[in-house]
């Protein structure tokens, strides 16, 4: 009498949860051995229990079939994105080249260089181009001009109103220094004098000196007329004669 078929769903009784997953657990890596041994494949299998226990089998090794895994499935696709990836960056460069040398003509033919391959549409294109810029270049260089002229305006009228100031100050220094000269001739010429002479002393010269004491060898003092006569010792002078050190 053969086995009945199971039906599949989840087993709700945890003991025979627990042994059904060993039963078919053992078989199923019996089955990844036989195929492997058999048919000379590459088997590797991963199972996790319900409670996070690993079980695996590898016939090469289960590290080194999944490297093999990951070369074979992921890749191709890498390469593929990297090529395209390359391409769009290569298209990028020959437009931003392109760009980069209509500019260099552009700025060759402004400053008047090789035009001669440029037709009557391209020169008149040029040329309102130049008188364009031309214009707005005599705009910007009028417009700083008038910045400039009002900025030395308003210096003038500062240097004005200084100006203005300082002589206000000099003109009030000046009324102050006249009146002080006016109270200073007032008080010379009105005031009386404050350097007088005592009476004693309004003729200095007047002064006797009193008796004179001289020393030392006799002199000869000159009388009137070059007569040369010495003094006696108890003359107006008191001179001794002979005196010696």
């Amino acid at each position: 009498m053969g086995r009945g078929r199971v039906e599949l769903k989840r087993i709700e009784n945890k003991i025979n949860r627990q042994v059904t997953f060993s039963k078919r657990r053992n078989g199923l890596l019996k089955k990844a051995y036989e195929l492997s041994v058999l048919c000379d494949a590459e088997v590797a299998l991963i199972v996790f229990s319900s409670r996070g226990k690993l079980y695996e089998f590898g016939s090469a090794g289960t590290t080194k079939t999944l490297e093999r895994y990951q070369r074979c499935c992921f890749t191709p696709q890498d390469n593929n994105s990297i090529e395209r990836e390359t391409q769009n960056w290569y298209q990028e460069v020959n437009k931003l080249k392109a760009k980069y040398e209509s500019l260099q003509r552009t700025q060759r033919h402004l400053l008047g260089e090789d035009l001669g391959p440029l037709s009557v549409k391209e020169l008149q294109n040029l040329e309102k181009q130049l008188e364009g810029a031309l214009a707005l270049a005599r705009q910007r260089k009028t417009q700083i001009m008038i910045e400039q002229m009002e900025d030395l305006r308003k210096k003038e009228r500062h240097l004005g109103d200084l100006n203005k100031q300082l002589k206000y100050k000099l003109e009030a220094e000046g009324q102050n220094l006249n009146a002080i000269q006016d109270l200073w001739h007032t008080g010379a010429t009105d005031g009386p004098s404050h350097f007088t002479l005592h009476p004693s002393q309004s003729n200095p010269l007047d002064c006797d000196p009193g008796p004179v004491l001289q020393i030392g060898y006799h002199n000869f003092v000159q009388a009137d007329q070059g007569s040369s006569l010495p003094r006696s010792m108890g003359g107006e002078t008191n001179f001794m004669q002979g005196w010696v050190l």
